[in-house]
């Protein structure tokens, strides 16, 4: 069945229809990663977007059992290059069964170029290669943090004794949680929404504010609420999180022209001059003539454009990364980021141990 990639500027690349084939707009974006690619289309930082995998070989390992970030698909839909494996347990039978549309034998590099030159866009994945939306979807809204937060708390114990985390939720994948359980801690994930009461009345040891789709600036009613908690509570931020510290404590965001996003992107230490590679999704970022030197450190920065990838609090005890440390699959070298949060939360416990 013949399917159509259509952009809002009108440019069309023909292919075939994959998972379930039925109309649907989005941000067209494009991740480098090799592989991962079940883990990118559960990741909730996708929620609304048509990704597009620029590895031109896709599917060629099924679908994992257990290596979902989420428990289903949450983006938009697919576009690739070509498609490999048939059956149940396939790439494709699985989007269908979760009714995420998809298209296949796209020139996907071409995709990437045309958003690499011109910017982020909107795309529509339709049987009509002349259809064209009046409205898109937009990218900007709230509504893509409400739909992949939890709409009540989750609790994970940990052994006696262990530090407690709570987990503010704009969208997490699975494998932050898991990071955390594995460093021995006991952890309540909470909807974005909580009051700092509320959060407060759990009693953190320490906070992580995670991932999640969208603009930062969407949940700015909530950012004031924050403050009294991480002035006084060791805090991590993750990709949205990281933004959302930053704007709370008073840097500013902007988007980027097309985003980062894949297992493959360099990131310099400042203070170490060492190089990382790092996993990483969103199409926003701190804006670094924003951040006051006197309030922040600038810790790392993207070697190919410069921008911000984390940043330290002179006063409180916070520090964010734009990157992923969980990354799922990709690379571990900024793993033991969470054993610097860990400990900084233990010191703060008077303990000497983690789990």
């Amino acid at each position: 069945m013949e399917a159509y990639l259509v952009f809002d500027d009108g440019d069309v690349f023909p292919g075939e229809w994959i998972g379930v084939p039925r109309e649907h707009a989005g941000e067209v974006v494009f991740t480098t990663g090799m592989t991962g690619y079940q883990e990118v289309v559960t990741d909730p930082s996708y929620a609304g977007q048509l990704v597009t995998f620029t590895y031109p070989l896709i599917g060629n390992y099924g679908v994992v059992a257990d290596e979902s970030e989420s428990e289903g698909p949450r983006c938009a839909g697919v576009v690739v290059n070509e498609l490999y494996g048939k059956g149940e347990s396939s790439l494709s039978a699985w989007l269908a069964r979760w009714e995420i549309p998809g298209i296949a034998g796209v020139d996907t590099r071409a995709i990437a170029r045309k958003i690499r030159d011109g910017g982020a866009r909107m795309g529509l994945l339709s049987s009509d290669p002349n259809q064209m939306r009046q409205q898109w979807p937009d990218p900007a809204s709230l509504e893509w943090v409400k739909a992949m937060a939890v709409s009540r708390p989750a609790v994970y114990p940990g052994p006696d004794g262990a530090p407690h985390i709570v987990l503010v939720d704009f969208g997490t994948k699975r494998s932050i949680v898991h990071a955390l359980i594995q460093a021995g801690c006991r952890v309540t994930v909470v909807p974005f929404h909580w009051s700092a009461d509320a959060i407060a009345d759990l009693q953190p040891d320490g906070l992580l504010f995670s991932n999640g789709p969208g603009d930062p600036k969407a949940l700015t009613p909530y950012l004031s609420s924050w403050v009294p908690l991480v002035e006084r509570i060791p805090t991590m931020g993750i990709c949205l999180g990281h933004q959302l510290l930053a704007l709370a404590l008073g840097a500013d965001t902007e988007r980027l022209p097309f985003g980062h996003r894949g297992s493959n992107h360099p990131v310099r230490d400042l203070e170490s001059g060492r190089v990382w590679i790092t996993s990483q999704n969103h199409g926003y970022t701190v804006r670094a003539s924003s951040v006051d030197p006197g309030q922040w450190r600038i810790t790392h920065e993207h070697v190919n454009d410069g921008s911000v990838e984390g940043l330290a609090h002179r006063h409180y005890p916070l520090f964010t990364v734009q990157f992923h440390p969980e990354a799922h699959p990709g690379p571990r070298e900024a793993s033991a980021l969470f054993n610097r949060f860990i400990d900084a939360v233990v010191a703060g416990m008077g303990v000497t141990a983690c789990g």
